[in-house]
C-alpha cells in the first residue's frame, strides 16, 4: 500500500529542509562540506543540519546591529524547536527533527548561544579557567552534540569529547592571536601575558609579535597538547565507523600547533597553515589507526565543562 498522504507531505518537507541546510553549507562552509565525507553516512545529514543551524546563528549575530538582541532571539528559536514547535524556516524545522530523533539535551545548544553572547559582549578572559569556560561553550558543546549524533550517551566519553573540543579551540586561539588582536580581542589568558610583562591594552593598540606573547602562546599550546592526550581514550570509545573522522580532526588541529611552534610561536605576524600534502598524510594516518586505547577514559572532566554532561 502507498504511504498515507500526510506521511508523504512530512517526508517531502523533511527532504526539502535538509537540502536547504546542505546548500547553506556548500556555499558558506566549504570546509565542513569537505570534512563531512569523513563521517559515516548514517550521521552526515544530521551533522549537516546541526552545522547549518550554527552557521545561521553565527550570521544572525554577526550581521545584527544589536548582537545582544540577536542572541536573545536565537534563544527563543531554540526554545521553540526543543518544544517541537519550530519557527517556519527550513533550518529550525530540520534541527527540531534531529533533536527529537536523537533525544538530545538542550544544554550544549544553549551553551553555543551563550558563546555567541560572550563574543557580542566582548568578554575578557583573564585566566586559563576563563578561556576554558569560553572554549566549553564554543567548542566542547559541539563535541557533545556530535557525540550524541554518533549514538553515544556515556558520560566519560562525552567528557573526553569536551577535552578534544577545548584542545581544538585553544589551538585556534594560538593560531589567531594576530587576527584577534587586530579586532581588539585577546583570548590568550591576560594574566599570563601580564606575568610576561606585557601591557595588554597598550599592545592591543598596536599589536606586533613580542617574545612575551610567544611564551604565552607556547604555554597555551602545552595546555592544548595535554587536552589532546586526555581526549584519545574517548576516540577509542566511539563507534568504529566514527573514529577516523574524529581522529583526523584532532590530528590536523594539533598539527596547527606544530606549525605555530615552528614559527617560534609567532602567530601575530602571520597565520599558521597546514599544507595539503601534510593534511592528506594525517588523514591516511587517522584511517590506518582504527583501534584506540581506552585507558584514562574515566578521568575527571574539566570543571568548566561539567554543565554540559549528563
Amino acid at each position: 500500500m502507498p504511504p498515507e498522504p500526510g506521511a508523504l507531505v512530512v517526508s517531502s518537507e523533511a527532504a526539502s529542509d535538509l537540502a536547504v541546510c546542505k546548500a547553506l553549507l556548500a556555499h558558506g562552509s566549504k570546509s565542513f562540506s569537505a570534512a563531512s565525507w569523513l563521517l559515516p553516512s548514517r550521521m552526515r545529514d544530521d551533522a549537516a543540519v546541526f552545522y547549518a543551524f550554527c552557521r545561521v546563528a553565527d550570521d544572525a549575530v554577526d550581521e545584527s546591529g544589536d548582537p545582544a538582541r540577536a542572541v536573545a532571539r536565537l534563544h527563543v528559536r531554540l526554545d521553540r524547536l526543543f518544544a517541537d514547535q519550530p519557527e517556519h524556516n527550513a533550518v529550525d524545522r530540520a534541527l527540531a527533527r534531529v533533536v527529537q530523533r536523537h533525544e538530545m539535551p538542550k544544554a550544549p545548544f544553549s551553551a553555543l548561544l551563550e558563546g555567541f553572547e560572550w563574543d557580542a559582549a566582548e568578554r575578557r578572559y583573564r585566566t586559563l579557567s576563563d578561556v576554558l569556560a569560553y572554549s566549553a561553550r564554543v567548542a566542547s558543546a559541539v563535541g557533545v552534540v556530535m557525540t550524541y549524533l554518533m549514538g553515544v550517551r556515556d558520560r566519560d566519553t562525552l567528557a573526553r569529547a569536551c577535552d578534544l573540543g577545548a584542545a581544538m579551540q585553544l589551538t585556534n586561539i594560538c593560531r589567531d592571536v594576530g587576527e584577534d588582536a587586530r579586532r581588539g580581542r585577546i583570548y590568550v589568558p591576560e594574566d599570563w601575558l601580564e606575568e610576561e610583562g606585557l601591557d595588554c591594552q597598550a599592545w592591543l593598540a598596536a599589536p606586533s609579535f613580542e617574545p612575551a606573547v610567544g611564551r604565552a602562546v607556547e604555554r597555551l599550546l602545552r595546555e592544548a597538547s595535554r587536552l589532546y592526550e586526555r581526549a584519545q581514550p574517548g576516540i577509542g570509545a566511539l563507534p568504529s565507523d566514527c573514529r577516523p573522522a574524529i581522529r583526523a580532526a584532532g590530528l590536523i588541529y594539533a598539527d596547527i600547533g606544530r606549525v605555530v611552534a615552528g614559527r617560534n610561536f609567532d602567530s601575530v605576524s602571520g597565520r599558521a597553515r597546514v599544507g595539503l600534502p601534510r593534511k592528506l598524510w594525517l588523514l591516511a594516518r587517522a584511517w590506518w589507526q582504527t583501534r584506540g586505547d581506552e585507558d584514562g577514559l574515566d578521568a575527571a572532566p574539566l570543571r568548566e565543562v561539567e554543565f554540559l554532561l549528563p
